[in-house]
């Protein structure tokens, strides 16, 4: 009988949501327990969070959801909260976990930039279509925790992820497989969340995708060099990392402490894009360095990083991305469509260049 009645608070608990997401709480491992004795359900929790509004609002919720199954007299919520843990805690335990979180994926390719502002997930998107279109199996997982752009950029706002044997189900637009948390949190709702947060949601984004097989994963992460960048690294095999800047000097300074970051954990940089690049006039055609030119390649040429190419600034790239149709769909003939099947091949060579040279190593 308390078995039964164990089940039917599990399946209530079902239709409980963390405050801010349209995820239940069981799916996303919160619940660590239910027990009924007598008809007082005791409900355990374990939160990676230090949000006391949040809990406060989860601990009413499911009071009274339990409250109301029949056969509850009584409700005992015990919530057991992750305190914050410094980065070297990080780095030691995701080293300790398993990292092949994604086994039908051949090469995982991260897209990262020192700042925000540079196009880094515009990069991602037409990078990961124009992959697609040279024929290869490609995904795009939006691991931009705080500011995801997937959803708008692919006209998929509003859209939630199928569910399928406790997977969730890409989303497949223009040939490419698509996540990300954005297809997850309520519209409009703010990521305020501590380090162990952001690495749970990524490595759900990571391991609770069926991603399938994949030649290609394109990773769009956050700008800056914190928790998300950290996770992925540690976590999962990266084939290598892909650095996004545009030309002048602030973006480049911060590029290059992006590069180090990589370097410090030991994933290999596949190359810089310099994006926004010049600006051709539509109506004369004259080229125009709004934020100078040729910063991405001395800076490449400086840290020894191979130069992948240059993007230029088009307000038909801005468009394409508000209107959901990326720039290589919505122009396939156009000079920007040209520049970023450059970048793709020059992705693609690198990467199996280190792949080459790593299974020689191997024999070796």
């Amino acid at each position: 009988m308390a078995k039964d009645l164990e089940t039917r608070i599990l399946e209530a608990l079902k239709g409980v949501n963390f405050p801010g997401m349209n995820r239940d709480i069981v799916s996303f491992g919160f619940v660590r327990g239910v027990t009924a004795n007598g008809g007082l359900a005791v409900v355990e929790l374990e939160i990676a969070t230090q949000n006391q509004a949040a809990v406060a609002r989860l601990r009413n919720e499911v009071e009274t959801v339990v409250g109301a199954v029949e056969g509850v007299t009584g409700v005992d919520v015990q919530i057991k909260l992750h305190a914050p843990q410094t980065p070297q805690q990080r780095v030691q335990q995701a080293v300790s976990q398993d990292p092949q979180l994604l086994p039908g994926v051949r090469h995982v390719v991260a897209v990262a930039s020192g700042k925000g502002g540079v196009g880094k997930s515009t990069v991602s998107a037409n990078l990961a279509v124009t992959l697609a279109n040279m024929g290869h199996a490609v995904g795009l997982l939006d691991a931009d925790i705080y500011g995801p752009s997937v959803p708008k950029m692919f006209g998929l706002e509003g859209h939630r992820p199928r569910v399928i044997d406790d997977r969730a189900q890409p989303f497949e637009k223009y040939g490419i497989r698509l996540m990300s948390l954005g297809f997850i949190l309520e519209t409009d709702t703010p990521v305020i969340w501590r380090g162990p947060m952001v690495m749970k949601a990524l490595e759900q984004l990571l391991g609770d995708v069926d991603w399938g097989e994949l030649d290609f994963l394109i990773v769009d992460l956050p700008p800056g060099t914190g928790d998300a960048q950290l996770t992925l690294s540690q976590r999962v095999p990266l084939s290598g990392a892909v650095v996004v800047t545009t030309p002048q000097d602030v973006a480049l300074i911060d590029a290059r402490k992006g590069f180090q970051m990589f370097r410090k954990v030991n994933v290999p940089v596949v190359g810089i894009i310099e994006n926004m690049s010049g600006f051709v006039c539509p109506h004369c055609g004259e080229s125009t360095d709004i934020f100078k030119s040729g910063g991405g390649e001395r800076t490449a040429q400086s840290l020894g990083a191979p130069f992948l190419g240059r993007i230029p600034l088009d307000a038909a790239i801005v468009q394409g991305g508000d209107s959901g149709e990326p720039i290589v769909v919505a122009q396939p003939e156009g000079a920007h469509t040209d520049a970023f099947r450059q970048v793709a091949e020059a992705v693609v060579q690198e990467v199996q260049r280190r792949e080459g040279a790593q299974s020689k190593l191997s024999i070796v």
